[in-house]
């Protein structure tokens, strides 16, 4: 019996999959996750060593967990004696203080890996590019899909003149990361970022100065809010340059030399530092995934042009996150990672984008939601004011913490709640109940009619809201 003819070889099919998300950071981890509950099969590719990308990794948990640390040691060695607290020799161990953020990042980076698993959800190792629509590649191997979703996140954004080595001259990612306290750490950038890992510091005894090219810190915050931010924290020891530019940075012998320079122009001086950390804010990562040759659409910060559905000029390439327009948020990305999985899989996700809060997470800290006084004034809409200081409330008190106050923004014809800002303990809390009425339409004497419970910090969101009015009971 003759041999059959030997079959032409034919390589084997890629695997193919619903959807593959491109990033595991908030946005993209979030994506994938809502997708697989919705019975879409789900791939999410990372080019890290683990799950939770910038955020969870050198970003949000780090920063809050050496925050805790640092407010812990703070209060030891300088608030518990109020209390009647007092103890003898008080020592810092740098080292376990890292260790534990260190610990504090495992746990949440391998709860996401966890929830991959349960969701069966495939974990692609390794970079990606996109060589066409419905084809991903990851570490030399190819994948089909029908929808692609990037979400890569961002990236700390250079300062010309100040080259980052992450040993002197450090990003976000090396002010994380020091290994001794800094005896003068410059901040260049007076954002969330800056003040917050500014706080660390100077809490931990760091001499910190803050070098801002605007007249404000907190641009994008509620003016009266920043200037009361920025006297407490000088009250707490920082120093703060404003209306001041870094235009070049030398290292010494013992340090960096920074060259300063007015916003508005004058005379040259120089700024003697041992660590400097830029933080000027951060840009989009889409280097290296092939949107040139794809012809996807970015407008001119490099951001990926989207319509309102997260969909970009190429049919099946989606965005969301921080490589699209709006605040480069954890939680707005997640939000807006779930929308469009719910948009894939057939129903209608949404985000409102006049709902989104942020926080300095500082002590006090600093929350807001919605419009500010400037924006209400420039768009010409007319408002009412209240507000309500914590030092009028008795748990604030009792807590031993009472800088700030709860500001509330309502529309002079309707009452509706346009904004809301609150600086001091625990405002990225009380700011949630103001999203929540803001989200279904609330006015202030809706927020002013509801029973809080006493003594709590948010009675004085209800007396805020009550002063919209001019009927605070408390003041």
């Amino acid at each position: 019996m003759d041999n059959p003819a030997p079959r032409a070889y034919q390589p084997p099919m890629p695997q193919s999959f619903d959807l593959i998300v491109i990033g595991a950071g908030p946005g993209g981890y979030v994506c994938a996750l809502r997708a697989a509950q919705l019975g879409l099969s789900v791939a999410c590719a990372e080019k890290r060593a683990t799950l939770g990308g910038t955020c969870l990794n050198v970003g949000c948990i780090p920063s809050k967990a050496l925050l805790q640390s640092s407010e812990n040691y703070a209060a030891l060695t300088h608030d518990f004696a109020a209390h009647g607290i007092t103890a003898g020799a008080i020592t810092l161990d740098l080292a376990r203080m890292q260790a534990r953020k260190a610990e504090v990042v495992g746990a949440n980076v391998k709860g996401v890996e966890f929830l991959f698993r349960k969701n069966k959800i495939t974990w692609l190792k390794g970079e990606a590019t996109i060589p066409a629509p419905g084809r991903v590649a990851v570490a030399g191997t190819e994948y089909q899909t029908k929808h692609i979703v990037i979400a890569t996140g961002s990236e700390s954004t250079p300062l010309p003149g100040v080259a980052v080595d992450e040993q002197r001259i450090v990003s976000s990612t090396g002010g994380l990361e020091l290994t001794a306290i800094p005896r003068h750490l410059v901040v260049i950038g007076g954002g969330y970022i800056g003040l917050e890992l500014g706080s660390v510091w100077r809490r931990l005894g760091a001499e910190v100065t803050v070098v801002e090219f605007l007249d404000r810190i907190v641009p994008t915050m509620d003016g009266e809010v920043a200037q009361s931010f920025q006297r407490i924290l000088a009250r707490q020891g920082m120093k703060f340059r404003l209306g001041t530019k870094v235009t070049a940075a030398a290292t010494t012998e013992t340090g960096v030399a920074l060259t300063l320079e007015p916003a508005k122009g004058g005379t040259p001086e120089t700024l003697e530092a041992d660590i400097v950390l830029v933080a000027v804010g951060r840009r989009a990562v889409t280097a290296g995934l092939g949107l040139e040759a794809l012809g996807v659409a970015r407008d001119d910060r490099g951001r990926i042009v989207t319509d309102a559905h997260y969909a970009t000029n190429i049919p099946g390439i989606s965005a969301l996150g921080d490589v699209i327009a709006g605040p480069m948020l954890a939680h707005k990305a997640e939000d807006e990672g779930v929308a469009l999985a719910e948009r894939l899989a057939g129903q209608a996700g949404h985000v409102n984008y006049d709902v989104i809060p942020g926080i300095v997470y500082t002590w006090p800290e600093v929350a807001a939601v919605g419009r500010t006084e400037e924006e209400l004034k420039a768009a010409g809409i007319a408002y009412r004011i209240g507000k309500f200081p914590f030092t009028a409330n008795g748990r604030a008190r009792a807590l031993g913490d009472t800088d700030g106050f709860v500001k509330i923004l309502a529309d002079a014809a309707t009452d509706r709640l346009l904004g809301a800002h609150i600086i001091g303990p625990d405002a990225g809390t009380l700011i949630a109940e103001l999203a929540t009425a803001m989200e279904f339409g609330a006015s202030a004497e809706d927020v002013a009619r509801i029973c809080h419970a006493h003594p709590t910090l948010s009675e004085a969101v209800k007396e805020a809201a009550l002063a919209v009015d001019g009927r605070a009971l408390h003041i």
